[in-house]
């Protein structure tokens, strides 16, 4: 929300249009289909309870939590609902339980790419025609290739609730998870703090730059950029 203001007070009315649609990208796109990804994920190994659920869908009204979607627009990050997982339905739990979690971010690169993709295609059309309207359009899908990566690697993070300690699940002995998990009420205070303290910007910037010019590498190949 400070973004935007002082981004109005600069008279930068393309720059605030940008993030207004880039809040609500997130909102009806990015994060409806983390989910749907989840929930697809869920279903092809073996549990049918969010499509039950009607969570099986690309339609964001079944995915929006309220709150949620105030605080992406307002703060910039916020949560979607949660898929609900029934890991005693799963084939294999604790393999398939990981798999599940993986999905989502996974999505996120996935869009990433394909906007990627865009931007790229764009900026080669731009170089051509000069033309402003594609510059504005190209200089969108830039935004939401990075947010879909910056969505990937936040949810990355091996930190109660986020994928990233459903993951590690799938990869930590139980013993050793369980042990870690009774610290989970902590974690997402933890992970607060570090964001509005700035503390986690340096390594969370550096990897969303290393995913973004992994993901840019193939279209720029293809465009001789």
């Amino acid at each position: 929300m400070f973004s935007l203001i002082k981004l109005i007070r600069n008279g930068d009315t393309i720059g605030a249009l940008m993030f207004i649609l880039s809040g609500c990208f997130v909102v009806f796109v990015c994060s409806p289909v983390h989910e749907l990804a989840h929930a697809w994920a869920a279903y092809k190994l073996g549990d049918d309870t969010a499509k039950r659920d009607g969570r099986l869908t690309f339609n964001p009204l079944k995915h929006i939590d309220p709150i949620g979607m105030l605080m992406i627009l307002v703060f910039g990050f916020g949560y979607a609902k949660p898929v609900p997982v029934n890991f005693g339905r799963l084939h294999n739990p604790k393999r398939d339980g990981a798999l599940v979690a993986l999905a989502g971010p996974t999505s996120n690169i996935v869009m990433s790419f394909i906007l990627g993709f865009g931007y790229v295609a764009l900026q080669k059309l731009f170089m051509t025609t000069q033309a402003q309207a594609v510059e504005i359009i190209s200089v969108f899908f830039f935004y939401g290739a990075y947010i879909n990566i910056a969505l990937a690697v936040f949810n990355l993070l091996p930190i109660p609730p986020l994928d990233g300690s459903k993951i590690l699940a799938g990869i930590l002995p139980d013993k050793v998870y369980w042990k870690y998990m009774q610290y989970e009420r902590y974690a997402m205070i933890l992970v607060l703090v570090l964001l509005f303290t700035n503390i986690l910007d340096v390594p969370l910037i550096f990897l969303e730059n290393l995913l973004m010019n992994l993901v840019l590498f193939v279209p720029k190949l293809i465009f001789g950029m």
